[in-house]
């Protein structure tokens, strides 16, 4: 049996789908926790490309590697994602408690 090694098209891949699960779930869900689910999708896709990417190993041209710039820049996004969920938690939450839905398409009061 023949084992073949992850290259970094596998890890492109991966990225690609997590990015494209992300986008689909942040256009269908109409639920505003479900887009919130999509938006951190589309980074954690984004993020594991930063992280492929950095890795000299799995590139054929290991003098072009990013170094440590990927898990920095994967590292900063993990820390950004945070603090957009618990902003955006909080809009939902008081959102809710004062219309009691959290659907997207009902949220004319919040245009400016």
């Amino acid at each position: 049996m023949q084992l073949y090694p992850i290259s970094l098209g596998h890890y492109l891949a991966v990225g690609a789908v997590l990015f494209t699960c992300g986008v689909l779930c942040m256009v269908l869900k109409r639920n505003a926790l479900g887009v919130l689910m999509g938006i951190e999708l589309v980074l954690n896709g984004a993020n594991v490309n930063w992280v492929a990417l950095s890795n000299p190993s799995l590139r054929s041209d290991a003098a072009c590697g990013l170094g440590l710039d990927g898990q920095w820049m994967a590292l900063f996004v993990i820390v950004l994602a945070a603090g957009e969920a618990a902003v955006a938690l909080a809009i939902a939450l008081n959102y809710y408690r004062l219309y009691l839905s959290v659907d997207v398409d009902q949220a004319e009061q919040l245009k400016g």
